[in-house]
């Protein structure tokens, strides 16, 4: 199973005014060997915003775990565009977008983020799905590190 983690799930490893999420996560990191696990550009992109020692947290879980990383395109740019245009994600969080665009294009089964508000929500896991079936997209499964542990 391919999975791609969103920046969010490697930053709650290090969340400790969230210690249930923080818990959760590192739960998480106990069972991810078992699966493929992929980062973008996007994610080392947002990481270098971190302050330097965040930052050098971040980029250390990357290496421990052998996440590997994949790039953007002209066609996850355009299906980010859509994903902003249709109105699932607003175009001040294209990033988010991006996240799911990446997820959909290089096919991976599940896409992993504890963001709340933009990804992991009722009605972008639904306007995804509907909008990767028209444009005869894979489906791409928007979860918590939450639902994959338990």
């Amino acid at each position: 199973m391919k999975i791609y983690l969103e920046t969010s799930v490697i930053n709650f490893l290090f969340a400790e005014d969230a210690p249930e999420k923080m818990k959760i996560t590192e739960e998480f990191f106990n069972i991810i060997d078992e699966y493929e696990v992929f980062i973008s550009d996007i994610v080392l992109l947002e990481i270098e915003q971190a302050t330097e020692q965040k930052k050098e947290l971040l980029l250390n879980v990357i290496k421990k775990f052998k996440i590997k990383a994949l790039e953007s395109s002209e066609q996850i740019e355009k299906l980010a565009e859509i994903y902003v245009n249709e109105g699932i994600i607003p175009k001040k969080y294209i990033n988010d977008a991006l996240h799911i665009a990446i997820a959909t294009k290089y096919k991976m089964d599940a896409i992993i983020s504890w963001n709340l508000t933009h990804i992991v929500k009722f009605k972008t896991k639904l306007q995804v799905k509907k909008i990767n079936e028209k444009l005869n997209e894979k489906d791409v499964i928007i979860c918590t590190p939450e639902e994959m542990v338990y």
